[in-house]
């Protein structure tokens, strides 16, 4: 089939180069390029944050360590597997989707820094989206994927035998979902003094805190602001982030400021991948990753494909 995939985020940019690798000729549409969509700004610590539902994201989640743990053996697609911690203030059980990790394991109070009372160690890729995505998106069109920068306002502006809705906050929109809904991320990006380990501390009183040590970078954050709707950076909360890192790691105390940005996490109470034909065509959707879109991707993609494929009814 000629598919018409809207959208060229990771979800949509990932959902092409397995619908072409799988031989369908795919057409991707999108508002705006790959490196100036929200997935350029993430982190890309692999982690099922705020996405639902939990059987079915910790499957998706599982595939894509997967899939990222063989594209970390090819230094040009910027994954990196990196061994990290995620504490806890007070005692937990296993988190929801341990099922996703092989290496899942207990902190040992030797681990934990001052006031942390519990913890998790294991290995995560983790996606430096300045290569990642032009590694991609160049992946997707060495397998024929064209890509039109053009704005579409609905469904029926699209062309092809088939329609993947990758459209992530446009499908308020494009699709009328007002279920889905802005939560506001804010990172400082840091030179990297040699840092290897992420940490991650969800649970911080003040705010989110991760520090995501990249290839040449340390990405710090951040936030986590719902319905927030300015993309500008703003100087006293890139403070608190850069306090909370620093007092987190130490080695951060004197490296420069490098970059910082804004994105917009596209979270809905479920991430919707669904069929719904229309007009006599097959239209799957795919959107709501919240802040997992990176996590979830190629897992999403196998399904997407599987879907596509189903008979018209």
């Amino acid at each position: 089939m000629h598919v018409a995939v809207v959208g060229a985020g990771v979800i949509g940019l990932t959902c092409a180069a397995r619908l072409a690798g799988s031989g369908h000729r795919v057409t991707v549409t999108t508002a705006a390029a790959p490196a100036d969509t929200t997935s350029a700004v993430a982190a890309a610590l692999w982690y099922p944050y705020r996405a639902w539902p939990a059987e079915a994201v910790t499957r998706w989640s599982a595939r894509s360590h997967t899939v990222f743990g063989e594209l970390a053996a090819d230094a040009g697609t910027g994954v990196l597997l990196r061994a990290g911690r995620e504490l806890l203030r007070s005692p937990a059980p296993d988190p929801w989707w341990a099922a996703a990790v092989p290496d899942l394991r207990r902190l040992t109070p030797a681990e934990l820094p001052p006031g942390f009372a519990d913890g998790f160690g294991f290995t995560a890729p983790v996606i430096d989206m300045s290569r990642y995505l032009a590694w991609l998106q160049s992946r997707a069109e060495s397998l024929g994927v064209s890509i039109v920068v053009r704005r579409l306002s609905t469904v029926d502006d699209t062309e092809g035998d088939a329609v993947v809705n990758c459209t992530a906050l446009g499908a308020r929109e494009f699709v009328g979902d007002r279920s889905v809904v802005p939560v506001r991320g804010q990172v400082v990006r840091l030179a990297n003094p040699g840092l290897t380990e992420w940490l991650l501390d969800e649970n911080d009183p003040v705010g989110l805190t991760y520090v995501v040590p990249r290839i040449d970078d340390v990405v710090c954050g951040g936030t986590a602001d719902e319905g927030a709707d300015s993309g500008t950076p703003d100087p006293g909360v890139e403070a608190a982030i850069l306090s909370r890192a620093r007092a987190l790691v130490p080695a951060l105390t004197d490296a420069p400021v490098l970059s910082r940005g804004v994105g917009f996490r596209p979270t809905r109470p479920a991430v919707r991948v669904e069929r719904k034909d229309t007009g006599g065509r097959p239209v799957v959707h795919c959107y709501g990753h919240g802040g997992a879109g990176v996590t979830l991707s190629w897992g999403c993609a196998d399904d997407v494909l599987a879907l596509l494929d189903r008979p018209v009814r």
